[in-house]
């Protein structure tokens, strides 16, 4: 009897594992960034692993200059720089036109490969989409606070050192509106209309899927004017922070 009882437990749990496999697999045919396994294209819809694989590009980068290559991103890639803690080797400026159709105030924008990859793929997937719902108007600039810094986390004489150090960072200050509107994360985040509000929170929202850092107000008084976005590498299946 406990032999025949142990044999239908087994036959029951086979057929759960088939039947979960067989779903997955279906799933992951119509929506292939949600697999692990699915190649990187940054023009795909974001999935479960698009931002831990933008992440990862860390480790490869002509593979990530060729992905912004294919998904239509203008940007130059640029020579190794700093030295130390401060050193990066896989920097890229970003230029307006083509996918980003969105400019950046300041325009010189020079972050590590994944993070101009993140940003790709957040102006165009998430911004961009949010902007015109909320507040009935695309973003034609975003205003930042530069990536580059060599110094450690908050600006302290010790402790580990900032993403910015590497370029792996940028800090996001505001957005520019096609009907000249601005929106500010230091005067609207907490001080705008609903709407938005709503837009600034569905922005730091969806870059939660696309880089391993995210920062925002509501983490602390550090951040009360910024949105801080960094690639931090913590390996491709790595822990993520989003506040």
């Amino acid at each position: 009897m406990r032999t025949a009882r142990r044999l239908a437990r087994a036959l029951i749990i086979a057929i759960v594992l088939i039947a979960l496999i067989c779903w997955y697999l279906v799933w992951t045919h119509d929506h292939p960034a949600d697999s692990p396994f699915t190649e990187l294209d940054l023009t795909r819809p974001i999935g479960l692993f698009t931002g831990r694989k933008i992440a990862a590009l860390g480790d490869d980068t002509p593979k990530c200059e060729t992905l912004l290559f294919r998904a239509g991103v203008r940007y130059r890639a640029l020579p190794a720089a700093g030295t130390g803690q401060c050193a990066y080797d896989d920097a890229v400026r970003l230029t307006k036109g083509g996918a980003l159709t969105a400019g950046f105030r300041p325009e010189r924008v020079d972050v590590s490969c994944p993070v101009a990859a993140g940003l790709a793929v957040w102006e165009q997937q998430i911004v961009q989409p949010a902007a015109e719902h909320l507040l009935g108007a695309r973003v034609t600039g975003i205003d930042h606070f530069g990536s580059y810094s060599c110094r450690r986390m908050y600006g302290r004489s010790t402790g580990d050192w900032s993403e910015h150090a590497r370029a792996n960072a940028i800090d996001v200050a505001g957005f520019r509106l096609s009907d000249g509107r601005r929106i500010t994360v230091a005067r609207d985040w907490n001080g705008g209309t609903l709407k938005q509000q709503q837009f600034l929170r569905a922005v730091r929202d969806g870059a939660c899927k696309l880089f391993a850092t995210v920062l925002s107000p509501d983490y602390n008084a550090a951040h009360h004017d910024h949105l801080h976005l960094d690639q931090a590498m913590r390996g491709e299946f790595g822990w993520r922070a989003c506040r």
